[in-house]
This record gives structure tokens, C-alpha cells and sequence, in this order.
């Protein structure tokens, strides 16, 4: 083939794809949303009790149990400002109150329960949409601690994703794009696999003390994509829908 005649041919697949640039690629669309999934603001809208479990060599004394959890009224000023208007509602932070016996790489547990569940069973909160960033605002003491955010996939695996280190001074808002190793989708119908909620988990390390620390959580948010391809047939891709037509169906009863 001549030199001139390949130039041709190329410059023509070049036109071919700027002008009709559905024939090379699909059309991606986007819809992102900000949620929080916990204020943490300690009232009674909230779904969900946090509790606390902890690793061996965490203090325990006749009288107390580390760790201890409460609301306190306290919170990221630079978020929420300084001074709160008389008809605002009244702002809280939640504060975990550690101790271990021990340094080490001790770690503390931070799980939700619903509100409503006298057994206190353990609750994972559905994430909506295809998460694709968390983040959370988190007081520190300068202390070399790091957090991380539990996630439970459809399948059932439990992944652990580094929120950050809290080794600075007063709030600072921590954020974390969700690892793309971490499914959130099927090749099959239906398509969606959304992510649960686990816990959160606040590691200590060897090199820091741990006799006595506080640290407070504040707004737990993430950014999600909520868009949802429709399709011919998109209602028989909804599992509650399948399951409603085929409870009316007697082919299969016997007669």
C-alpha cells in the first residue's frame, strides 16, 4: 500500500470517530449525591445505637469497662460555626473514651445497632448507590492512631479501608475514595450490588501510649452515584417485582 493511500484510510477512521463518537465508545452517565449515613448528633431521629467491643488488654476495673461512649456537646466549628441560632437544633458530637493496659496494636470496634433491637444484635447499614468516597469529621489528640471503615460486599467479603491517621491536633475532616478491587455491581440481572456498613475500627500503634485518650466523631457522609440505567424489561430486573408476579402464578400448585 502506498504511503499516500494509508494516510487516506487513517485520516478517514479519524473523521469516522469525531463525528460519530458512539461508535468507539458507550455513552458513561453519572448522578452523584452526597448522603449522611450517620450525623451522630445523639438524638432520638437516629436509627442507630453505636456500641463498642474491643481487644484483649483494654482496662476494665470493679467499676468501669473501657471503653466508654456518650454524646457531648461539642463540634467541628468549621463546619457548623461558632454560635448556634436559638431555633437551630442542638448539635452533639459522639466521644469514645479508651484505655488499654498495654501498648501495642490494640484495636477498638465501633458498630451500629438499630435503635429499636432490644438483643442489640449487631446492624449493617445499607450504603445507596455506587459509593465513591467516604468521609468523616474526626477529633484528634496527636496521637499516632489510624481509623478504618469496615464494608461488607455482596458476596459476603468484609473489606477494611484506611480512613486516615489521627495523629493531629482538634478536628479535621478525613476523607477516602472506596478501592476499585471492592464490587459493587454483576455481570448478570440484577446488576446492583450495593455495600453494607460493617464498623469502624481505631487501631493503635506500638510506638504511642494508650493509657488514657479521647477521640469524636462527627458527620459520617459519603459520595455515591445514584443513577440508575432503565432498560426494555427494566421492572423484571426488580427482585420485589419478580417475587410479586410470580406469587400470583398457579401453574406450578398442584391441582
Amino acid at each position: 500500500m502506498k504511503k499516500g493511500s494509508f494516510k487516506f484510510i487513517c485520516l478517514i477512521i479519524w473523521a469516522c470517530i469525531v463525528v460519530c463518537p458512539g461508535l468507539s465508545a458507550d455513552e458513561i452517565t453519572n448522578s452523584f449525591e452526597s448522603r449522611i449515613l450517620e450525623s451522630f448528633n445523639g438524638d432520638s431521629d437516629s436509627k442507630y445505637v453505636w456500641k463498642a467491643d474491643a481487644s484483649k488488654f483494654i482496662t476494665k476495673t470493679d467499676d468501669t469497662t473501657y471503653p466508654l461512649l456518650t454524646y457531648v456537646d461539642a463540634w467541628p466549628v468549621a463546619v457548623f460555626g461558632y454560635n448556634r441560632s436559638g431555633d437551630a437544633p442542638p448539635l452533639k458530637s459522639f466521644g469514645i473514651h479508651g484505655k488499654f493496659n498495654r501498648t501495642g496494636y490494640n484495636w477498638i470496634d465501633i458498630y451500629p445497632v438499630l435503635a429499636d433491637d432490644d438483643k442489640e444484635e449487631p446492624f449493617e447499614i445499607p450504603i445507596p448507590g455506587r459509593v465513591r468516597n467516604f468521609d468523616m469529621w474526626v477529633w484528634g489528640a496527636n496521637l499516632r492512631y489510624y481509623i478504618e471503615i469496615y464494608v461488607r460486599d455482596y458476596r459476603g467479603v468484609v473489606h477494611g479501608i484506611k480512613l486516615g491517621d489521627i495523629s493531629y491536633i482538634g478536628w479535621r475532616n478525613l476523607q477516602v475514595n472506596l478501592p476499585r478491587h471492592i464490587i459493587q455491581s454483576r455481570r448478570t440481572i440484577p446488576a446492583y450490588a450495593g455495600l453494607r456498613f460493617v464498623k469502624f475500627r481505631i487501631w493503635t500503634q506500638p510506638v504511642e501510649r494508650v493509657d488514657d485518650f479521647y477521640i469524636y466523631f462527627k458527620q459520617f457522609k459519603i459520595l455515591t452515584d445514584m443513577f440508575d440505567p432503565l432498560f426494555d424489561g427494566n421492572d423484571l430486573a426488580d427482585p420485589d417485582q419478580v417475587q410479586k408476579l410470580w406469587a400470583n402464578n398457579d401453574s406450578g400448585k398442584d391441582k
